[in-house]
């Protein structure tokens, strides 16, 4: 047996408001034979009478108005669906997964997300913390759109990594502390440390700094949480190398920051995979891009 259609609803309601199977063939552009053919259809399908002539008007029958107010209803569910999937197929509307660390999460998206939201409000970004690698491993599966990660990165098939951004390294150290005013390795070394745990890029980064100088030290403590270790560093348990994003805020008085010599720099890029399956990750990197340093 034939499922009964949405034409044939369409028709049903159009001849329910206008009284009329002429009436409904011009607004609905089809030949009259087909409306008769709709409702023939709906009442065959029904096995009951779905409209009725009365004083030369035509109007539902009790079980036509019934159908009528569950069509209503239905053709309105489908036209919000329509129009909820266009704006999602023009970007306007959707879903974006974006994976970033949690300094990147705490210090820099949040003027990206203000941007965004101010130009596309129907886009709902859900973030994830991870690594680079998780990063990079999660926009391969396909369950990341977008990612922000440490630089550089190989190249990985399927992604584009696009240099965003350069942020200094700098030493935070307990203010209390005679500190010099740009830090060197030596000295850095000579202090107790707070370093990021081993695996991460930022760990690598600092243990170049200081295998540069012919330097291997031990920290007290390896973390991989920020600002867990800047709340030691305030305590006086020992200074640590982070990276300082342009507009995060200072750490409180109870931390001094100083500049490293020879200077560090974090660089980050935007990875996203080459064939953007979400159109709502185009307006997301728009927003990334406007944070991007020249």
């Amino acid at each position: 047996m034939r499922e009964i259609s949405l034409d044939q609803l369409r028709t049903l309601v159009t001849i329910a408001d206008h009284g009329s199977f002429a009436e409904a063939a011009r607004l609905l552009h089809l030949a009259p034979p087909t409306v008769s053919l709709h409702i023939s259809a709906l009442e065959g399908r029904i096995g009951a009478q779905v409209l009725s002539r009365t004083r030369g008007r035509v109007r539902p029958t009790a079980i036509g108005e019934s159908l009528v107010d569950h069509a209503r209803r239905l053709l309105a569910d489908v036209s919000h669906a329509m129009q909820d999937v266009a704006r999602q197929a023009q970007g306007m509307a959707g879903r974006v997964r974006l994976g970033a660390s949690t300094g990147v999460i705490a210090h820099l998206l949040p003027r990206a997300l203000e941007t965004l939201a101010r130009s596309h409000p129907g886009i709902d970004v859900q973030i994830a913390v991870s690594t680079s690698h998780q990063t990079l491993e999660r926009l391969v599966a396909g369950s990341l759109d977008i990612g922000i990660v440490a630089l550089p990165q190989a190249r990985v098939a399927g992604l584009d990594i696009r240099p965003w951004r350069r942020d200094p390294v700098l030493a935070f150290l307990p203010a209390a502390w005679p500190a010099p005013a740009q830090v060197t390795p030596h000295w850095m070394a000579a202090q107790p440390l707070i370093l990021n745990g081993p695996g991460t890029h930022l760990s690598r980064l600092t243990g170049n700094w200081f295998a540069d100088a012919g330097l291997r030290p031990a920290p007290r403590i390896a973390l991989d949480y920020n600002d867990a270790i800047k709340s030691l560093v305030a305590a006086g348990y020992g200074g640590t190398l982070l990276p300082h994003e342009d507009g995060a805020p200072a750490p409180g008085e109870r931390i001094a920051m100083r500049p490293l010599r020879p200077a560090l720099w974090r660089r980050l890029g935007v990875a996203y995979r080459r064939e953007l399956a979400a159109p709502a990750a185009v307006p997301m990197l728009q927003a990334l891009w406007s944070l991007r340093q020249k």
